[in-house]
């Protein structure tokens, strides 16, 4: 068996964070996108470009360069945008991402301005007051005309609020509200930061041992993914496999648990290349990686993004598990240190 590789935990909890208190919902990811490029330039032999829609791509040259590789992970998150601006002042919001609106009710957000303010406020019920409305407080639907924004402004009109610099359009991002308690780690937005964490800790495991991936690499972060199409665009036409890197879901029904790894082999596309799978599995196994292996009916990934793009790649979905999947999500630092390590592994892969 070959030894495991060492992972600076504190290294990967502290980069987390960080990512996770920078602000991404889908559509105005480009803080998430710097901050992950910032954290990997130290490191030599990589070598960075944007894509036309905003994502990072670093290509990190191997022993061989005969069958390149892939690993994505995406720095967006869900959010918000301003729908209208309402008669009290308030705002009306549309979604960014599939989530329910019970899921943020009560959280605080951030409104960005075009001209580069931010507005404070937080998401309620538009009869949220129980002294008030005691009936509609549990019995109004969660919907998004029933939703709102409360500013922490003096408005109380459309012209109030609008002098504030909000407009219709502008991004709203909910509180990720970040603790860590006895190696478990609870945030919103996991889904799917935790999983750039991993790689960006991997990426760091093998330079402070000197090493390099055995097949050259491009490390792909995404910012597209929560609406459907985040790698569609962005990994090498020269790639021969994808290695996507995506929370797993915790549940009941499912094998997946905060405490490992997973390997998903279908999910709402269908089913992922199986031989890669195999191979993974090959490798957690040499490691003794602690994962299991688990279908999800209804989530998908960005590398059925790229498939449905016209990828002519296999590809595999791997991950920490996280519970609660969009919504209060919660995952430990023992899935988060199995998923480095399995991505190491294949890194290392002969």
């Amino acid at each position: 068996m070959t030894p495991l590789f060492r992972v600076d935990t504190d290294y990967m909890l502290e980069f987390l964070i960080g990512l996770l208190e920078t602000p991404s919902p889908t559509g105005f990811a480009h803080q998430a996108i710097d901050f992950t490029e910032q954290a990997l330039r130290p490191f030599p032999g990589l070598e960075f470009s944007r894509t036309r829609k905003g994502a990072l791509v670093a290509r990190w040259d191997g022993e061989q360069g005969d069958a390149p590789r892939a690993l994505t992970a995406h720095a967006d998150t869900l959010g918000a945008m301003v729908k209208e601006i309402k008669s009290n002042g308030r705002l009306l919001l549309t979604k960014i991402g599939g989530f329910a609106w019970n899921t943020v009710e009560g959280e605080n957000c951030t409104i960005f301005t075009r001209r580069g303010r931010t507005v404070r406020g937080t998401l309620l019920l538009t009869k949220a007051s129980g002294h008030v409305y005691a009936a509609e407080v549990n019995d109004l639907k969660r919907e998004d005309s029933n939703m709102e924004v409360r500013l922490d402004a003096r408005t109380s009109s459309v012209s109030e609020t609008r002098s504030l610099g909000i407009e219709v359009g502008d991004f709203v991002a909910f509180d990720p509200r970040v603790e860590v308690v006895n190696g478990f780690i609870r945030s919103r937005h996991l889904d799917d930061k935790a999983c750039v964490a991993c790689m960006v800790a991997a990426v760091k495991s093998l330079v402070d041992a000197g090493l390099r991936p055995t097949q050259t690499v491009y490390l792909h972060f995404s910012n597209y993914e929560e609406v459907g199409h985040g790698a569609a665009a962005g990994i090498p036409p020269d790639v021969v496999e994808l290695l996507t890197v995506d929370m797993a879901a915790v549940g009941t029904g499912q094998a997946s648990d905060e405490f490992h790894a997973t390997l998903c082999v279908k999910d709402s596309g269908g089913p992922y290349h199986h031989g890669f799978g195999q191979r993974l599995r090959k490798l957690a196994d040499e490691r003794e990686i602690s994962y299991v292996v688990d279908i999800y009916p209804y989530y998908g990934s960005d590398g059925e993004a790229y498939w449905r793009s016209g990828g002519d790649v296999a590809v595999a979905l791997i991950g920490p598990g996280v519970d609660a999947s969009h919504n209060y999500e919660r995952t430990h630092m023992e899935a988060l240190l199995a998923t480095t390590q399995w991505i190491i592994a294949y890194l290392l892969e002969g």
